[in-house]
């Protein structure tokens, strides 16, 4: 059964989105690496592959709802932030926004008695959760890390375990 014309365009969007995620964290972790910071630069390189990932997964969904995928443009990341702390702000605060796309979706669904898609959504709403906490979690570890601190660099080996997504 097709999608409802409002709820295929949102589900593309919402393709644009997680592909912009992706390539937003990509940005980031070339400023880590030139930082000279490698753990923190692969965590964000995973963590693009996983933006990646759900992009596939709403891209898959529409196709097999029949409908074709309609690829949208998506911006350039900014190349320049303060500091490490900055950019996990930044990719919290854009993690809280993909939650409200992700909420707005779930209200289409709901809206159109869509109730394939509604499910199918339930697994991007849990993964926001666990999304929003990861980044939040490291928002908590950097708050304790002064500038010029060693504590940064054994951080940032350990931000560079984060096993492939």
């Amino acid at each position: 059964m097709l999608l409802s014309d409002k709820m295929w365009k949102a589900l593309n969007e919402q393709v644009k989105w997680e592909l912009e995620s992706s390539y937003m964290y990509l940005g980031m972790a070339a400023y880590l690496n030139d930082c000279s910071l490698p753990g923190f630069a692969q965590w964000m390189r995973e963590q693009a592959k996983e933006e990646v990932e759900h992009a596939m997964r709403i891209y898959n969904y529409i196709e097999e709802r029949g409908n074709r995928v309609e690829l949208l443009p998506i911006a350039a990341p900014a190349k320049e932030w303060a500091d490490v702390h900055e950019v996990f702000q930044k990719s919290f605060e854009h993690e809280q926004f993909v939650t409200g796309l992700i909420n707005n979706l779930v209200d289409i669904a709901v809206a159109e008695k869509d109730h394939a898609t509604s499910v199918f959504l339930n697994w991007f709403v849990t993964e926001q959760v666990e999304e929003e906490d990861t980044f939040r979690a490291v928002l908590d570890k950097l708050s304790f890390v002064k500038p010029g601190c060693s504590a940064l660099l054994f951080l940032d080996k350990q931000m560079g375990k984060r096993e492939e997504a």
